[in-house]
């Protein structure tokens, strides 16, 4: 077995009598222990309280990035939104244009516009009151969960909200407000997702229409040979841009959620 070098020797000594003087430090009151290039805090004073809570809401503002991710697709108008872009995508007939980043990136600007005032009344109502102190953790997480309740409640179906009551095999509420959010969030999912696809089904029925006249013309002229999509690939564009069909989309899909 290899023998431990002299220096690292010394450092383990080092960090031994380090400790062994802070721990003397602490219990004799000491307000700090300081080496040659190392110096230890250990005072207590006025201000730990505060040094505690300000860690406490990096903490919490940490663990809050750390869900957004799984906060944005759940609880927001993304679903829908990046559902009906890419069945859109999909209508057209080019499977990697618009790329995959400018599909999200506009679903997300579209679900901030979207979402704005849910997101003001969370900041006014919660936020700024819990960073001011006026408000605890837990006051302030209620009062910040409830404006983002109203809005899934207004968007989430009645069957699909007692679907996910029956699954968890929970009483029956006497009010939408008494769904539990464990339930009310898989339950506004699902809306988004029907809601999306009978966008979607809108937009495919136009494109579809173009492909089957496409494809009767080449067989009556007889170039069955002839990929039909290679004739209506550039006159499904053409058409959706002779009618401003992004802005028509956009509006559409922005709409149903008033």
């Amino acid at each position: 077995m290899r023998k431990p070098s002299a220096r690292t020797v010394l450092r383990a000594g080092a960090a031994l009598l380090l400790c062994g003087l802070a721990c003397s430090a602490a219990a004799a009151g000491a307000p700090d222990v300081s080496l040659p290039g190392i110096g230890i805090n250990i005072a207590k004073g006025a201000n730990d309280h505060a040094q505690v809570s300000t860690a406490l809401k990096v903490l919490l503002g940490l663990t809050v990035l750390s869900l957004a991710p799984a906060l944005l697709v759940s609880v927001t108008s993304f679903i829908r939104t990046i559902v009906v872009l890419s069945m859109l995508r999909h209508a057209l007939g080019m499977q990697e244009t618009p790329p995959n980043t400018v599909m999200i990136s506009l679903a997300l600007f579209l679900t901030l516009f979207t979402m704005a005032p849910v997101v003001t009344e969370v900041n006014k109502q919660a936020f700024q009151p819990f960073m001011e102190d006026k408000l605890a953790a837990g006051p302030a997480f209620d009062k910040a969960l409830a404006p983002i309740r109203d809005f899934m409640i207004r968007q989430t179906r009645e069957q699909d909200m007692q679907l996910m009551v029956e699954i968890a095999k929970a009483p029956m509420p006497a009010t939408v407000e008494d769904v539990s959010t464990i339930q009310l969030i898989p339950a506004f999912m699902l809306s988004e997702l029907r809601a999306a696809f009978q966008i979607g089904f809108v937009i495919f029925l136009p494109f579809v229409l173009i492909d089957l006249i496409v494809s009767t013309i080449l067989m009556s002229l007889g170039m069955m040979m002839v990929p039909p999509v290679t004739i209506s690939l550039p006159l499904k564009i053409l058409v959706f841009v002779l009618i401003d069909g992004w802005n028509l989309v956009i509006r559409a899909l922005l709409g149903t959620f008033a």
